[in-house]
């Protein structure tokens, strides 16, 4: 018997079952090389191949969200293009074009710290890969030769291959590769399947046909249990079951402690489908809508009527808040149609708001757009990475213009729409209650905040595991802004992963935060632990554990 342990289930829930490995065919392209003349039939190949898998698309997009953006990515002209180039500039053939373009432009996604953006080259390797082998004359991409019961173990599953799964076969999924927020784990929680994602190694681990348990509630694999085991787990996945059914009764319910403390529950999201698929969980509104997705997914910088309509069409979806957090790209988030210069240390360089102060008509655009839009409902501008009271008072000073240039062209928008910052620099925390003064909220992001605060850069695996939001220094720092924002009268927010860790969701309630903004798959438990759980003894709890001097210390607390 081998226990592994796993950091992230994606995807709920308790299996115990067959492993089935599953690898995937590699579609590689032909290195040669095309004549002159024969450029015009490769360019002919390719567009019937672009076209065939498009209408396959088209058709899953009916019954998925997620394949609606995979339409967009076969209707995407920077691929039509750039593929025409390679085929009648470099006389490449078709496959090899498309196969260079294709990793290209996923590479440009996966350098991204941000795990929601980076998980979006799974969707352009999957359109890609779909016209490819369609070029190769293969048809299907299914996981085939699943005839019983198992639990799918494979490197990783492309949107296609998941929708594609014979749900009363498949038990359970585990992948080697991707994240919380990568399309295998969402489909896997639409689907009601427990999954693990990101489990290096785990083909090499695990042999085909051998009995194991898949934990995904507490991150652990079994492989080849013994009875004592297999039994423990059986019952612990019947606790789960009871549990589940507790929390859809809870849904609908405010997420109000018993003795009467009640927080908002909002969502993390990227886009208008993000936000429909969000609803469902009963959120009091969307706490960061990433705007950069909707520059990154574009052809150049948006302009102000297609920022504009997403906006709208995002906050009439809502029953509550819409906070957008405005253009936050530079650093390891780039956009293809701009150059950013090589920096020696680009989470410290030209990014973010600095980059939005400097490129000021750019940053109108996107302003003027957030205030049309919220003459449609509870939208909220956020400030990213903001520094310094003198930062600040310049894109309040932008905004102001930006609302007489909107009132000038006789455009409706919410005189009082409210404008925030998210907190996630060492320097705003230690000026917090400047900055408290002169915005209506605050939004704390853990992920930058702790990457700051503890000097390690979470991308680098060498000292990724010193990247610990329960560090003592991290903790007092959110504590602090917490504090500060309460003494000049105004809510404070979470939008970093700490706020849908379900150890955290306790001790930031004791510690006074008003609103938790996760993925939205984590609100159910957030909300349960909450309404069962005084806010008295969530104070206690906080207090205890501001007291101790270490990670070790904290999670012993927490449990």
């Amino acid at each position: 018997m081998q226990k592994i342990t796993i950091k992230k289930p994606a995807s709920k829930g308790i299996a115990i079952g067959e492993a089935f490995l599953y690898r995937q065919r590699k579609l590689e392209a032909d290195r040669g090389l095309i004549s002159p003349k024969a450029t015009s039939r490769e360019m002919g190949r390719f567009k019937d191949a672009l076209a065939s898998a498009r209408r396959r698309v088209v058709e899953l997009a009916a019954q998925s969200e997620i394949f609606a953006a995979h339409v967009e990515i076969a209707d995407d002209p920077f691929i039509l293009e750039t593929v025409e180039l390679k085929i009648t500039g470099e006389f490449k053939n078709a496959e090899l074009a498309l196969e260079e373009t294709s990793d290209e432009i996923a590479a440009r996604f996966e350098a991204i710290d941000d795990e929601y953006l980076r998980e979006r080259a799974a969707d352009v390797k999957d359109v890609c890969g779909r016209v490819m082998r369609r070029l190769k004359g293969l048809s299907g991409t299914g996981v085939a030769g699943i005839d019983r019961p198992v639990i799918l173990v494979c490197d990783n599953l492309t949107p296609s291959d998941t929708a594609g799964l014979d749900t009363s076969l498949v038990l359970g999924i585990i992948t080697s590769e991707g994240g919380s927020t990568s399309h295998v784990a969402i489909m896997a929680r639409g689907l009601g399947l427990p999954a693990v994602v990101g489990a290096e190694g785990i083909t090499d681990i695990v042999p085909p046909g051998v009995e194991i348990i898949l934990d995904a509630v507490d991150g652990t694999i079994v492989v080849d249990p013994d009875a004592q085991t297999r039994d423990s787990y059986a019952r612990k996945a019947k606790d789960f079951g009871a549990r589940r059914r507790a929390l859809a009764a809870l849904a609908g319910l405010p997420a109000e402690t018993p003795d009467g403390r009640r927080v908002k529950l909002c969502a993390n999201v990227g886009n208008l489908r993000d936000v429909k698929g969000a609803v469902p969980y009963g959120i009091d509104g969307v706490g960061l809508f990433r705007s950069e997705f909707l520059y990154m997914e574009s052809q150049g910088f948006p302009t102000e009527d297609e920022q504009f309509a997403a906006y709208k069409a995002a906050t009439q979806a809502l029953p509550g808040e819409l906070v957008i957090r405005t253009l936050d790209v530079g650093g390891d988030k780039s956009l293809p149609y701009f150059r950013f210069e090589e920096e020696e240390n680009p989470y410290l360089g030209w990014r973010a708001i600095r980059m939005c102060l400097d490129m000021v008509e750019v940053f109108k655009t996107q302003l003027r757009a957030i205030l049309r839009a919220s003459a449609f409902g509870d939208v909220r501008i956020m400030f990213p990475m903001i520094i310094s009271v003198e930062e600040l008072d310049r894109a309040l000073e932008v905004l102001a213009a930006c609302k007489r240039e909107v009132e000038g062209h006789g455009a409706g928008y919410n005189p009082e729409i409210k404008c925030g910052i998210m907190v996630e620099t060492p320097a705003a925390v230690m000026v917090a209650r400047e900055l408290a003064g002169k915005v209506d909220f605050f939004s704390i992001g853990t992920n930058d905040l702790t990457q700051y605060v503890l000097a390690v850069d979470r991308g680098n695996r060498r000292v990724a595991a010193s990247f610990d939001s329960f560090h003592p220094a991290v903790l007092r720092a959110v504590n602090a802004v917490i504090e500060a924002g309460h003494a000049a009268g105004i809510p404070v927010a979470m939008c970093g992963e700490l706020a849908g860790n379900e150890k955290a969701v306790q001790l930031l309630l004791g510690m006074g935060l008003d609103e938790f903004s996760m993925t939205a798959s984590q609100i159910p438990d957030a909300r349960y632990l909450i309404r069962n759980r005084s806010f008295a003894e969530a104070k206690d709890l906080a207090a205890a554990v501001l007291r101790c001097g270490s990670v070790t210390q904290v999670r012993e607390l927490l449990g």
